[in-house]
């Protein structure tokens, strides 16, 4: 069985490499800077415009306020769904393990990433929007698969190609949301909560020793139960409970975790210098002293920086699209903003901070690189711990632990959306009955989550996790003239006022209804 164990492992570790060593992290550059340079750098050429059509539309009516067509969500439950997805595990335990593992100067490289997926993002949004289409049950449907089918396979001798990348795609999408979208964050769930609030006499009630030392306790069993059951019904319910749940879940949670971070940042004000100094000298140059990344190459400190970024925030993997394409907006740049600021308000705000969380806090040195702190998980809490610690009371660590559960618990409800339409794609005429199975499927898998001990499971769902984002990022590179002259529209449009036609839809039908809406609603 070990044998067994240690082949698959092999194997896996052996394809997790191509996918994200080799190949991924600089594909993912180069379509970012591609997209950066075709759209004229959008993110920073039009940076008061998307905050302000983002950020600065929170209030409007239009953008927060729940839409009664049953084919779609508001703008503002978009957001909060995909970032349901994305703000997770990542932003805090997967910051300090890319600190552990490639120094200070990591971060700098997630900031790249995130500088650069801004525009992966936007561009997978709008291509979400244009070529998407309503089901049977009238609901929208967008994705990767969708642009990979009529985009990429739309091209002279490419329908064959298209087509296959699309179930490729989507097979793969189906597969991660059970790992990294489900399993994956119900045992961080449980493992830190179970550590957090111990209950002996629950805890010490172990049902499993496992060979290599690990157990399951009576205690990991009951949380799992409970998180069954709200998730249940949550998943169930469909996409409106879903993003129900997401726009009162995510704003609260972000808003807290950064005035938490913030404080520790505060406090520890006089090391934020020599903290960002950290970062920029280490970003381009393989620290021999920094203790928790000896002998650390440049090529892995860039690697390590964007894969983590990547992690966090999803850009490039086609994902997020899945849930943004349900939204009410027919102008489809418009949504492409609310990508950007995915990126934004999930990478450059919440795991920046974090990681100067960790640095000013003390629990690094910063000269040698040795830690006070065992796992990155654990980096965290103590970070927190520096300043909400009193006596014997760590309130950090509690703090970071309930992070956790609502962080995790929200992507597992983002990726369950990811899956079913995974499925919806896969399935064809048997939609709606092969979604109803999945969902089942998915829930129940919430129990084996809580209860397995092995990382094989999560290494093998994180090399799905990649696989995903191979044919996407092939779809938006090929895909790249179309983003370009949708960006164009919009700006000369929008922005410089030009009458000119707009472009909303690959569908001449929906082209003609959301042109018709725009005319007489003024709604863009």
């Amino acid at each position: 069985m070990y044998g067994f164990l240690d082949t698959i492992t092999e194997i896996n570790d052996s394809v997790n490499t191509f996918v994200w060593t080799k190949v991924g992290v600089w594909l993912l550059i180069i379509v970012g800077l591609l997209m950066t340079i075709l759209t004229k750098c959008f993110q920073v050429s039009h940076l008061g415009h998307w905050m302000k059509k983002t950020v600065g539309s929170l209030f409007e009516k239009k953008v927060r306020s729940h839409t009664n067509e049953k084919a779609s969500i508001s703008q503002f439950q978009a957001l909060c769904t995909a970032l349901a997805a994305t703000v997770g595990v990542g932003n805090i335990a997967g910051v300090a393990g890319a600190i552990v593992t490639g120094g200070p100067g990591a971060v700098f490289w997630m900031w790249v990433a995130a500088f650069l997926g801004m525009m992966t993002n936007y561009s997978e949004n709008i291509l979400g929007i244009y070529y998407r289409r309503k089901n049977k049950a009238g609901e929208w449907s967008g994705g990767a698969m969708y642009y990979l089918q009529d985009g990429l396979g739309g091209y002279k001798g490419m329908k064959t190609v298209g087509k296959v990348l699309a179930i490729l795609f989507a097979i793969f999408a189906v597969l991660a949301s059970f790992g990294i979208g489900n399993m994956g964050q119900v045992n961080k769930i449980v493992l830190n909560f179970t550590s957090a609030f111990d209950i002996p006499a629950l805890s010490g009630n172990v049902l499993y020793h496992g060979d290599d030392g690990s157990e399951v306790t009576l205690y990991m069993v009951i949380i799992g139960v409970i998180l069954f059951v709200i998730v249940g019904v949550v998943v169930i319910g469909g996409l409106k409970r879903i993003a129900n749940v997401a726009e009162k879940v995510i704003p609260f949670m972000v808003i807290m975790y950064i005035l938490g971070a913030l404080t520790v940042i505060l406090v520890n004000y006089a090391s934020i210098g020599k903290a960002f100094s950290s970062i920029f000298s280490m970003a381009f140059s393989g620290q021999a002293l920094w203790g928790g990344a000896t002998g650390v190459a440049l090529k892995e400190i860039i690697t390590v920086g964007c894969k983590r970024g990547v992690f966090s925030n999803e850009a490039g993997l086609g994902s997020s699209v899945m849930v943004h394409s349900n939204s009410n907006v027919v102008e489809p740049v418009k949504q492409g903003l609310w990508g950007i600021f995915e990126v934004f308000a999930d990478t450059i705000l919440i795991c920046t901070m974090t990681a100067l969380t960790i640095l000013t806090s003390g629990v690094i040195d910063l000269d040698t690189g040795v830690t006070t702190a065992g796992s990155d998980a654990t980096l965290v809490a103590e970070s927190f711990n520096s300043v909400f610690k009193f006596g014997d009371f760590e309130l950090g660590k509690y703090f970071i632990a309930l992070a956790i559960l609502l962080f995790a618990f929200t992507t597992i409800l983002g990726w369950s959306h990811y899956g079913s339409k995974a499925v919806e794609y896969l399935a064809g005429s048997k939609a709606e009955i092969a979604t109803k199975i999945y969902k089942i499927v998915f829930v129940f898998a919430v129990i084996l989550g809580a209860v397995l001990t092995s990382s094989i499971a999560w290494d093998i769902s994180d090399t799905f996790n990649g696989m995903m984002m191979l044919p996407n990022l092939i779809g938006v590179m090929s895909l790249s003239p179309l983003v370009m002259k949708l960006t164009k529209n919009y700006v000369d449009r929008r922005i410089k006022g030009k009458d000119i036609p707009p472009m909303l839809s690959h569908f001449p039908e929906i082209e003609a209804e959301h042109a018709k809406k725009i005319r007489e609603t003024g709604e863009d």
